[in-house]
């Protein structure tokens, strides 16, 4: 809990530094040093003072607040920030989409410090015309405040799942509990969350929720009961828990994993059946006779059906597909042969080649591409030509020494505001792999974006599209691009469209790529690595495409090695131009 409480911190404090126009390389290492503690698989407090300099983006200053807070619960620089910004512009960062600039903007040109100023200044059409901001947005902003208020805020999964998984671990530490799961819209791994639901059983229900309603992170009990509480967390989540009997833990947790559409459709099927299907567990109608619960595949298979994963439980051809036999043999982690989009020490990667190959082959990779950014992304170390000839001599010969294992040598290409590409051709045919990418312009209209992508999904050497829709969750819309002619494009000229998994991007969402698995446009799921711990982040992807139906052979990177590079090959398409790589 304490590396999500000090990321926060930290998070906080880049705000307050970028509000105030302070140092950008500062304001960075902080926004950096938050994202690797909250991907940290080790807690904090655990860890001394050289092991907390070893984790990528800590250094003495920052292992030293770390350290501060773990002993006080507090920072004194975090404190003093605080102080030095007018009261109530940091609640201006709780509505979704409003960043940093936006607030530091509101404050210069209209004074507003607080929500109650925001919503007023909205609503009388004040913000449209301050730079950046339009009519769209100042409707955006009202529908923001409107959620904070209502307290009906959903968090990102990457947020929300390993707050979760911790309570789970304390839970099982503390008490007594002999089957416990979550539930909900986490356990359907939705993008979004709003509370968490977890499910358990165990022979002193009473001494549970004791635990539950003590544990360190409660900050409110709503209800404490024999059998369920609810609590509310200190970032404001609610948590809900109920312990039930063994013989009905299967039919609660799938009754409280619904989703409410899905459940809906099991019970008409059961009333059909004669039968009765509620939380305590599957029921003859005519008799209350039981005839299972226990097991979740008991609900499936008293209504005659096969299980139904919990990412399909959205009322979305599930069941009908269920009913013929027909549901998907979901892709799994275990498919994932390698990672074609990691960043390394050479641009804003926190490690080394050499450190990126020990951790994915701990993973049971046999592959990795090494896409480091491109020169034009300054803000990245981006690669000149010259430097990125020499990785991919260093890369060549690591590759000379690896055996069992092979460093596909490409980049992360930028695809430049004005539509043109951020490395020459005769650079590009010197890679393995080419992925292109937008990084800045997002608010460029509908057709200058689709040109954009355009260029680079037709350009010979263009193998992926990364994060194809730029949105960052919580933080930043999609920018303007017409999906469907996306996936047009993509389709007609062989690019592939990525599954990102960084948390709080899952860009391809789970719609768009079960519509390209629909259209046979090819799909990769990569992590977007910046420090080793991020490669656990696949996990997110993965449930992204499970919930898009995915199966194995709709990602490219499922197949070994010399499949891969086959299918890199053919450039073809009739809407690809035609080139060749050395």
């Amino acid at each position: 809990m304490k590396n999500r409480e000090i990321a926060a911190i930290f998070s906080e404090m880049a705000e307050i530094l970028e509000i105030r126009g302070d140092n950008p390389f500062k304001i960075r290492a902080y926004r950096k040093a938050a994202l690797n503690l909250e991907s940290l698989s080790r807690p904090v407090e655990e860890l001394d003072d050289a092991e907390l300099r070893e984790i990528p983006g800590i250094g003495e200053e920052l292992a030293a607040k770390i350290v501060e807070y773990c002993t006080t619960g507090k920072v004194h620089a975090h404190e003093k920030l605080k102080g030095e910004v007018p009261e109530g512009v940091l609640d201006l960062l709780a509505v979704p989409g409003l960043g940093p600039r936006t607030a530091k903007l509101l404050q210069d040109k209209l004074h507003i410090s607080s929500l109650e100023k925001l919503e007023e200044a909205a609503r009388d059409h004040k913000l449209a015309g301050l730079p950046g901001i339009q009519k769209k947005t100042e409707e955006n902003i009202l529908k923001g405040i409107a959620t904070v208020k209502g307290g009906q805020e959903r968090r990102p999964l990457g947020h929300v799942l390993p707050l979760a998984q911790e309570l789970i671990r304390e839970l099982k530490k503390r008490a007594k509990v002999e089957r416990i799961e979550l539930a909900g819209s986490l356990r359907r791994w939705k993008e979004t969350v709003k509370d968490i639901d977890i499910v358990a059983t165990s022979p002193s229900a009473a001494k549970v929720m004791e635990v539950f309603v003590s544990l360190p992170e409660v900050t409110q009990v709503l209800m404490q009961g024999p059998t369920r509480s609810s609590v509310v967390l200190r970032d404001g989540i609610h948590v809900d828990l109920r312990v039930v009997e063994k013989e009905s833990f299967g039919a609660a947790l799938a009754y409280l994993t619904g989703s409410k559409s899905h459940n809906i459709r099991l019970r008409d099927m059961a009333v059909r059946k004669g039968l009765k299907i509620n939380e305590y567990g599957i029921f003859r109608e005519k008799n209350d006779k039981r005839l299972g619960g226990e097991d979740e595949e008991d609900v499936y298979r008293l209504l005659g059906l096969p299980f139904v994963p919990p990412e399909l439980r959205e009322d979305l051809g599930e069941v009908e597909a269920a009913i013929k036999g027909k549901l998907p043999k979901l892709i799994e982690e275990n498919d994932i042969r390698g990672d074609l989009h990691v960043h390394s020490r050479w641009s804003d990667g926190a490690h080394s080649l050499d450190e990126l190959v020990n951790a994915a082959r701990s993973r049971g990779l046999s592959y990795i591409a090494v896409t480091d950014h491109s020169q034009g992304l300054g803000i990245a170390r981006g690669l000149s030509v010259e430097r990125l000839m020499e990785q991919k001599r260093e890369v060549a010969a690591m590759n000379a020494r690896l055996k069992g294992f092979r460093i596909l040598h490409g980049t992360e290409m930028d695809i430049k505001s004005d539509g043109t590409l951020d490395f020459p051709d005769e650079a590009l045919q010197e890679l393995d792999i080419v992925i292109a990418s937008i990084h800045s312009g997002f608010k460029q209209p509908t057709e200058k974006i689709m040109k954009r992508l355009e260029a680079a999904m037709k350009h010979p050497c263009v193998s992926i599209i990364a994060h194809p829709t730029g949105r960052l969750l919580g933080e930043r819309d999609p920018y303007d691009v017409d999906m469907e002619e996306l996936l047009r494009m993509a389709k007609k000229t062989g690019t592939a469209l990525e599954i990102n998994a960084y948390p709080q991007r899952l860009d391809l969402n789970d719609t768009y790529a079960r519509r390209a698995g629909e259209l046979g446009v090819p799909l990769v799921i990569s992590t977007d690595t910046h420090t080793l711990s991020q490669f656990e982040t696949l996990t997110y992807a993965i449930s992204v495409a499970r919930r898009a139906w995915l199966e194995k052979r709709h990602v490219l990177n499922t197949l070994e090695l010399d499949g891969l590079l086959d299918c890199l090959k053919r450039w073809g398409g009739e809407g690809k131009s035609k080139g060749k790589r050395k």
